[in-house]
């Protein structure tokens, strides 16, 4: 199969399919994870449907500090790492080709939510990034669009809009690739000397020491469910030589319920580490939220959580995000290999996941174009992900992705 490279709206427009059109958003210099991205939207499209990749460094995602022109401009690789993947087509727009009447007048709005984390330490980001991923939806009129979970609070922000908006796509989440090593997969590594890359690991190891943190109060509340928290039991079991059973009963009578404080202790300790390593690691946020709205859990809660980092190491600016599940009968989040991509309809606030190979594919439609986009003088991309810091030192843009994983 060989990629096709597009330029315009209309050239894109005159493109005929059968069945599904799925759309990958990314500000290009991709690597495996846009590629992983990728081969997801060809597992939901199937053979007869079309795989679009958009390139645009949207400059309404860029504040002030932060360098649009040092973003990596690779389009090339992009469109060999691209057809590698699987997509039919690389759909590259000019600035005006996006904006052609200049910056618009008329964006959207991220609201509340879009000034938490991210946005607190990017003002305006989330406006820029919701108002191009609008524009490309319109401009590529996809049946689907994939979007990265690394980028936690964007995939957030797109799915309200999506909802609130009325738009007529479904959204689908794809697990964060990692290195080998753990760091999530980001266009900014390249920045990173081998020393930076060193303490960059903190990141994700800070997130494992709080999913650890999790799984060990969940898996000693279930062995405790059969030594009820009382003192006769324990000393029972204890004069029995239950000793571990004996200690998990009294543990259990002393530890808060997977306990969110314990969590953030645990990933704390961890970045505290990591400021005193040299380089060091300058800590922008650690935050355990509420994926509907990005506000931070209380003790008490129990459900789906994001376990959120931000941190800058050199002059470069990275983020990461863990899924974590707070309650009896869980076990903290599945393993990455066992993580399988979110999908939203249209209407719905709290997606369930489902993997592409387990999606059910509208019925192909007969031979089709794409239809036609709507006015382009309203919108246009991000926020990276792989969610992680504040803006000190001028460095490269925080998400490489108009909602992708970076």
């Amino acid at each position: 199969m060989s990629t096709r490279l597009l330029r315009t709206a209309p050239e894109l427009r005159k493109l005929s399919y059968d069945g599904r059109r799925a759309v990958v958003m990314t500000m290009g210099a991709l690597h495996e994870g846009h590629a992983t991205l990728i081969r997801y939207a060809r597992q939901l499209t199937g053979p007869r449907g079309q795989v679009v990749v958009t390139v645009f460094v949207n400059p309404l995602q860029f504040g002030a500090g932060e360098d649009l022109d040092r973003y990596p401009r690779t389009l090339d690789a992009d469109v060999r790492i691209a057809e590698r993947a699987g997509a039919d087509v690389v759909f590259a727009p000019a600035v005006d080709e996006v904006y052609p009447g200049g910056e618009p007048q008329v964006r959207i709005a991220a609201g509340p939510m879009g000034e938490r984390l991210e946005g607190a330490a990017r003002p305006g980001h989330f406006d820029g990034m919701l108002t191009v991923v609008a524009k490309l939806l319109h401009l590529t009129a996809p049946d689907v669009a994939l979007y990265g979970q690394k980028d936690a609070q964007q995939l957030a922000l797109i799915r309200r809009m999506v909802r609130d908006l009325n738009f007529p796509v479904e959204i689908a989440g794809v697990p964060t690739v990692r290195e080998p090593d753990g760091l999530a997969l980001s266009s900014r590594n390249r920045y990173l000397s081998e020393g930076e890359r060193r303490t960059a690991l903190t990141l994700s190891a800070a997130l494992f020491a709080g999913r650890d943190r999790l799984a060990a109060q969940q898996a000693l509340h279930a062995r405790a469910q059969a030594a009820p928290a009382s003192r006769a039991r324990a000393d029972a079991l204890t004069a029995l030589g239950e000793a571990r059973a004996a200690a998990d009963t009294h543990a259990v009578a002393q530890v808060a319920l997977c306990g969110p404080a314990a969590v953030r202790a645990a990933a704390r300790a961890v970045l505290d580490d990591a400021a005193r390593s040299q380089p060091p690691l300058k800590l922008d946020y650690l935050a355990l939220v509420d994926p509907s709205d990005f506000t931070e859990i209380p003790d008490d809660f129990k459900g789906e959580a994001v376990l959120a980092v931000a941190a800058r190491v050199g002059t470069t600016r990275l983020i990461d995000n863990l899924p974590l599940t707070f309650g009896p009968h869980t076990s903290g989040i599945p393993a990455p290999d066992q993580q399988t991509p979110e999908a939203s309809a249209p209407d719905q606030q709290t997606p369930e996941a489902s993997a592409p190979d387990q999606q059910t594919p509208e019925a192909s439609a007969p031979h089709r174009q794409a239809p036609e986009a709507s006015a382009p003088d309203q919108h246009a991309p991000e926020a990276e992900a792989p969610a992680q810091q504040a803006p000190e030192a001028p460095g490269p843009a925080q998400n490489d992705t108009p909602g992708a994983a970076v």
